[in-house]
C-alpha cells in the first residue's frame, strides 16, 4: 500500500515557500512504508526459519542407504546428460571448473579455478575449498577476473520448489556470488549461465518458498527423479542438448 501526499494553492492566495505540514506528512508516509517493508522481510525470514528446520529435520530422518542411493542416482544423471556434457564434463575436458571458498561470515565467497582434486584443502568446517593460491605459490584464477564467461552453475540449497524458488542455508553466500556475477555477465554482454540445483528428493516441496529480491532463482533441478527444467532458458538448453 501507498499514499501520496499533494496540496492546491487557492486563487488569490500564494503558497508558502515552505510547507512544514507536508513535509512532516511526507517523512510520516515513507516512515509507514519502511515499517509495511521491514515487516514484510520479517515475515519472510520466519517462514523460512521454519521451512529450514522443517527440512533439516528431514535430511535427518532420511535413512542412510537411501541418502547414498539418490547420491548415485543424481551424479549419474548429472554426468550423462547432453546439456552437461556439452558444458564441460568436469575436469576431463578442456573446460574450467570453478570451486567456491567461503573467505568470511559476511557472506563473501569467492569461486577458483581448479585443475585437479588435490587442489582442494580443507577449510571452514572442514569443507574441501582450493586454497588462493596453488602449490607453486601462484594466485589461483579468480572467476570474478575471468576472460570467458561461465556456461555452467550447480548450486546447493536446503530446499526448492517447483518454480524454482530456492531455501539456501542462512548465510546468504551464493545469493551475494551470483547477483555479483550476473551483473558482470551482464556489463560484458556475456549470456547468463545456466544454474542447476542438486536435490535430495526430500528437498523438493510443494510448499511455495518465500523469497526477497535478493534471492536466487534456479534454471533447473536433478533431483533422483530426474531432471525438471523450470526456466525457459533451461527448456531451450536441456531441449537443445537432447
Amino acid at each position: 500500500m501507498s499514499y501520496t501526499t499533494a496540496h492546491f494553492e487557492a486563487p488569490f492566495f500564494r503558497q508558502p515557500s515552505s510547507d512544514p505540514v507536508g513535509s512532516q506528512r511526507t517523512s510520516i508516509v515513507a516512515m509507514f512504508n519502511n515499517n509495511q517493508e521491514q515487516d514484510h522481510l520479517e515475515s519472510i525470514f520466519k517462514q523460512k526459519r521454519i521451512l529450514r528446520s522443517k527440512v533439516r529435520q528431514a535430511l535427518k530422518s532420511m535413512d542412510p542407504s537411501l541418502r547414498s542411493q539418490e547420491d548415485d542416482v543424481i551424479q549419474t544423471i548429472v554426468l550423462e546428460a547432453p546439456w552437461f556434457k556439452s558444458n564441460g564434463s568436469m575436469l576431463q575436458t578442456a573446460k574450467k571448473l570453478y570451486v567456491p571458498r567461503v573467505e568470511d561470515k559476511n557472506c563473501n565467497m569467492r569461486m577458483f579455478h581448479i585443475s585437479r582434486i588435490d587442489d582442494l584443502v580443507a577449510n571452514s568446517m572442514s569443507i574441501l575449498e582450493p586454497a588462493p593460491v596453488d602449490a607453486d605459490g601462484n594466485e589461483r584464477e579468480d572467476v570474478m577476473h575471468a576472460n570467458d564467461a561461465v556456461d555452467l552453475v550447480i548450486m546447493p540449497g536446503l530446499a526448492f520448489d517447483r518454480s524454482g524458488r530456492r531455501l539456501g542455508r542462512g548465510g546468504g553466500y551464493y545469493d551475494c556470488f551470483l547477483k555479483n556475477y550476473k551483473e558482470l555477465a551482464k556489463e560484458r554482454n556475456w549470456k547468463q549461465p545456466l544454474f542447476v540445483a542438486l536435490s535430495y528428493s526430500v528437498q523438493i516441496i510443494d510448499e511455495v518458498i518465500p523469497v526477497t529480491s535478493n534471492d536466487a532463482l534456479v534454471d533447473a533441478l536433478v533431483s533422483p527423479c530426474g531432471v525438471v527444467p523450470i526456466s525457459p532458458a533451461a527448456l531451450e538448453s536441456l531441449t537443445l542438448a537432447e
